[in-house]
């Protein structure tokens, strides 16, 4: 491994120099005795150009989307149009202040506005709000409209939300923060809900039911417009998490089957960079009696002219986030909806659906997938059982050879409900060059584990950092250098 910064040091070394303190300063004004060092600071000695390799260095280490191929499943980890990025940087946009009078900022909110109502237009939902800044916030935020209009009707009563064992592990959390009781249902033979069982737990206490859709098996819940008359027989409402909303783009409009409510997320489904806690951007749609439960404001438009709209606040639960959601985040989407259009939404969909099943019947005969008879959506879930039962390797040792392999691994053992599972998602901006690269990786990692089967227990190999006990890692990280 290169040496790091503090390695490289070297006493008197200088990079900068800062200029001399004109100002007077009574350090024991500006900190407390008991917060000041006894000795200089432990800082690396080194040069300009020293740091510059440091960090070129780092960069290089870490996997991106433009380095290779990054199929991890549930995440879309497509392609970001690097005029995103171009537009974003503009001036107006940077120097923009959320005080600013209405007057000033009438370009920036025409955005936001023409956002909402697109994002409202693309699901067949009434309104939109934008304020939420990540996928589980726009479940909280969904879940707290739910509990405003039960609140509303007197339906005290009804305390808790329906999900498949299938649901992504930020589904009941957000439920249970939202003050609500989780009810777990099972999932069929064929990978959807069960709807049986569904009935079975359906009762006057029911307050709604969350559904991934496609599900995260990568499977279209066909059944959804029978769960909504059953959710909808007790007065309950029915919630989609729209984490894989890119499969079904210019498709299906969730709220014209169904659903109630539902969230977006933008940095997954609109292609803006994602990863390690952001940046993210969770809006939700809400058919048309839900609208005045929704944070303020909204972004209105009335002779011409944009405002903020605190038109229901009497009736709204409450803001979710300062100001009006994650705004670079929002104009990166607005670029990518207006770049690509109607038709290019659809088209986004078709081709991710195309690369999933290309991949998934690619690999049939060399991994378990439980639901190859059925054509997946967008993501398809494999399993490395075969490989566990008859060579002793896990899901875990495959996925680390796939690192040797320059590619990044796929989300492991989720969903919990198939073993040894590994969820494949190759959205739709990769060639068919690349998918058929990953898919001879694939082959190759399983015919090793026949063939040499240590060798994958010691993978990867030619990766910066090479086989750590993953456990202790997380129980007992370290990320600080001393020398």
């Amino acid at each position: 491994m290169a040496k790091t910064i503090f390695e490289r040091t070297s006493p008197g070394r200088r990079g900068y120099t800062l200029p001399a303190n004109d100002v007077e300063i009574k350090l024991e004004k500006c900190i407390p005795a008991k917060f000041q060092r006894d000795g200089d600071a432990k800082l690396p000695e080194v040069s300009e150009l020293d740091v510059m390799r440091h960090f070129l260095e780092l960069a290089q280490m870490n996997h991106c989307i433009e380095k290779g191929f990054y199929p991890l499943g549930s995440c879309t980890m497509k392609y970001n149009p690097k005029i995103n990025e171009t537009l974003v940087r503009n001036n107006g946009f940077n120097n923009l202040n959320p005080f600013q009078d209405e007057d000033t900022i009438q370009g920036a909110l025409e955005i936001l506005y023409d956002l909402q109502e697109s994002l409202a237009e693309i699901s067949g939902f009434a309104k939109t709000t934008l304020q939420p800044v990540a996928g589980a916030h726009g479940e909280f935020t969904g879940l707290k409209v739910m509990k405003a209009y039960h609140k509303a009707k007197g339906n005290t009563h009804k305390t808790k939300i329906i999900l498949p064992d299938s649901a992504h592990g930020t589904n009941p959390a957000s439920v249970i923060l939202a003050g609500f009781e989780v009810v777990e249902i099972k999932s069929n033979t064929d990978g959807m809900v069960d709807i049986e069982d569904l009935k079975a737990h359906v009762d006057e206490n029911t307050a709604g039911f969350m559904l991934t859709n496609p599900n995260t098996l990568g499977l279209f819940e066909k059944q959804v417009e029978e769960i909504a008359e059953i959710i909808h027989a007790v007065d309950g409402l029915i919630y989609m998490d729209g984490a894989n909303f890119n499969a079904i783009l210019g498709v299906v409009k969730p709220g014209q089957i169904g659903f109630d409510i539902m969230h977006y997320n933008l940095h997954k489904t609109f292609a803006t960079p994602h990863g390690g806690g952001g940046p993210g951007s969770g809006p939700i749609g809400v058919r048309e009696d839900l609208i005045k439960y929704l944070p303020v404001p909204l972004i209105g438009l009335k002779d011409g002219k944009y405002f903020l709209d605190f038109g229901h606040e009497d009736t709204s639960f409450g803001k979710v986030h300062s100001f009006f959601g994650n705004f670079m985040v929002n104009v990166r989407a607005y670029i990518y909806i207006k770049m690509v259009g109607a038709e290019g939404l659809r088209r986004i969909s078709e081709n991710a659906v195309i690369n999933a099943n290309y991949i998934m019947k690619s690999l049939e005969k060399y991994y378990s997938i439980p639901h190859k008879d059925i054509y997946c959506m967008h993501e398809f879930v494999a399993s490395g059982e075969w490989q566990k039962d008859k060579y002793g390797i896990k899901t875990l040792d495959i996925a680390k050879r796939i690192l040797d392999k320059g590619f990044h691994a796929p989300t492991i053992y989720f969903p919990l409900i198939v073993h040894e599972a590994m969820m494949i998602e190759p959205t739709e901006t990769e060639s068919k060059e690349t998918l058929d690269e990953f898919i001879n990786a694939m082959i190759e990692i399983a015919k090793e584990c026949e063939e040499n089967p240590e060798l994958l227990k010691k993978a990867p190999m030619n990766t910066p950092v090479k086989r750590v006990d993953d456990t202790l890692a997380v129980r007992q990280l370290n990320v600080k250098f001393e020398w």
